[in-house]
């Protein structure tokens, strides 16, 4: 990234001083806009310079103005990462449209601002299309009731065991938490029960209205729910594959691609970045990858990454970042790795030879 690039972006020089102040905020507004609008067509350079310019920019104006463009930024798949990061963490005013819209947030990202920070940051994540388990347990934790309404609420909320407990413990005392878990079509049958147990009259009503005689329905509205938020195109969709491909091709020519970097972009929750990493290390197209690593059936990715040599420590991770996060079951994930710890490599390459044979026929 170089001085001269920047400076065809932004000239800092003259933006110093209480004059600068309405050049400053108009500059800001412009630069973010053009962005969204050309983001699709940068170059990952031209990202990072969007990027250092925006950053310092967003510190040098006024709340009402970083609002603006942490709103340009909010639903973009692609964006300046760290200026991204830094107006998720300002205060509510401006981090409201990244927390609640943002997918070039991570998770680890959410869940160091929800450690640090209060309801109304909650609040604005608690409203995010997708929660993981991870965060949602924060949230429930940390959260005020109004928080908990919020998650309770949200179908796209993934709600562990302590969580739901928690929940339906808080909802003693407040009947629209009640109802909002009453509505929930992951509850299992204990969680029900101790539900009722707490419910008001009302909701107790409608629970048990809800009981065996209405089984096959609840199934039909919650296989709806499923197949509507967590297909594989909504997945897919929710990643920038091309510029994790771009990247990964970058690294690639300095001899940087391997297995350790595969496991680091995991640990990171940088999925588009595994799904490119592990394209280009099996020799694949990362479009092909991409809806191996999004659909509930794990076992085709399975067989090709022991056919591959690729460690049971690198797969464990693989299995429970992005959309496998929320789609696999800690059953599946279990069957998933004991499968792939009982077969042979040997195994798995007939297997792909007879998938090969296949295709040409």
């Amino acid at each position: 990234m170089t001085e001269a690039l920047k400076t065809e972006l932004v000239n800092f020089s003259e933006l110093t001083g209480e004059a600068g102040s309405a050049r400053r905020a108009e500059l800001a507004r412009h630069v973010a806009t053009l962005f969204a609008l050309t983001s699709d067509r940068c170059s990952d350079e031209q990202v990072d310079i969007y990027d250092s310019v925006l950053l310092r920019l967003v510190d040098m104006v006024e709340s009402e103005v970083r609002r603006y463009v942490a709103e340009q930024m909010s639903s973009l798949r692609r964006g300046p990462e760290e200026t991204i990061r830094r107006l998720a963490d300002d205060d509510i005013e401006v981090a409201e449209p990244i927390l609640v819209r943002s997918t070039v947030l991570r998770d680890t990202d959410l869940i160091k601002i929800a450690e640090k920070r209060g309801n109304a940051h909650l609040f604005a994540m608690a409203q995010r299309e997708v929660l993981t388990e991870s965060l949602t347990d924060i949230l429930v934790t940390k959260g005020d009731l109004k928080v908990k309404r919020k998650v309770a609420s949200n179908d796209g909320a993934s709600l562990s065991n302590a969580a739901i407990n928690a929940l339906i413990s808080d909802a003693t005392s407040d009947a629209t938490l009640q109802l909002s878990l009453s509505e929930r079509a992951d509850l299992a049958e204990n969680h029900i029960s101790n539900l009722i147990l707490v419910a008001s009259e009302e909701v107790r009503k409608k629970l048990n209205a809800a009981g065996r005689g209405k089984d096959a329905e609840r199934l039909d509205e919650a296989a709806d729910i499923a197949a509507q938020r967590m297909s594989n195109q909504y997945w897919l969709g929710r990643y920038d594959f091309e510029t994790a491909r771009s990247r990964v091709l970058m690294l690639a020519k300095r001899g940087m691609v391997n297995e350790a970097a595969l496991r680091r972009f995991a640990s990171e929750d940088r999925f588009a970045e595994v799904v490119a990493t592990f394209a280009w290390l099996v020799r694949c197209g990362v479009e092909e990858v991409s809806h191996w690593m999004v659909r509930p059936d794990p076992e085709p990715f399975v067989i090709l990454a022991k056919a591959s040599g690729f460690s049971s420590i690198t797969i464990s991770s693989l299995l429970s970042i992005g959309p496998w996060r929320h789609r696999l079951t800690p059953e599946s994930r279990s069957d998933a790795m004991s499968l792939f710890e009982r077969m042979t490599i040997a195994e798995a390459k007939r297997k792909m030879a007879h998938w090969n044979l296949n295709v040409l026929h």
